[in-house]
């Protein structure tokens, strides 16, 4: 039982003991113990022979091919990937965060209160004693700057 993780010896001497608990009520019975019954035998608790039983299975690389319903020679990876470039994701959240911090306190607010909040332009409104079509354009405003900055940003960079 060696392998690419290495399993203490007391997982090792327990998987045996759980190992020979089943193959004799196998042979008495007929039938497979379960993890109750193994529990009460052995006097230790289910997640303890739980944690023992999934030390033999096997690794599966996440590269490997999956061979599951249709998956048409994927691997296990590229069907948990959101197919989304994560970098460009986490940079474009940064750059956002820094042009929200340039922004004028109230302007600040509106686009808080709008994109982080839920807040609709009318509770908005009320909150900072405008009306909502001040509100409206205001926003439009402030997302249009940030868009220029944004497209600027990565043209240089």
């Amino acid at each position: 039982m060696t392998g690419p993780i290495k399993i203490s010896r007391s997982i090792k001497e327990l998987l045996s003991k759980i190992k020979e608990v089943q193959r004799e009520y196998l042979s008495k019975k007929g039938e497979d113990i379960n993890i109750s019954q193994i529990a009460k035998i052995l006097k230790i608790s289910k997640e303890e022979i739980a944690m023992a039983l999934e030390s033999e299975r096997t690794l599966e690389s996440i590269d490997e091919e999956s061979y599951e319903n249709d998956s048409n020679g994927e691997t296990k990876i590229s069907k948990i990937s959101n197919g989304k470039d994560e970098t460009a994701l986490l940079i474009d959240k940064i750059c956002v965060n820094s042009l929200i911090e340039e922004l004028e306190t109230r302007e600040k607010q509106i686009i808080l209160l709008r994109y982080y909040r839920g807040k609709t332009q009318t509770e908005v409104a009320k909150m900072l004693g405008v009306t909502q079509v001040q509100v409206s354009r205001l926003e439009k405003k402030i997302l249009l700057n940030m868009r220029e900055k944004m497209s600027f940003n990565r043209k240089v960079g």
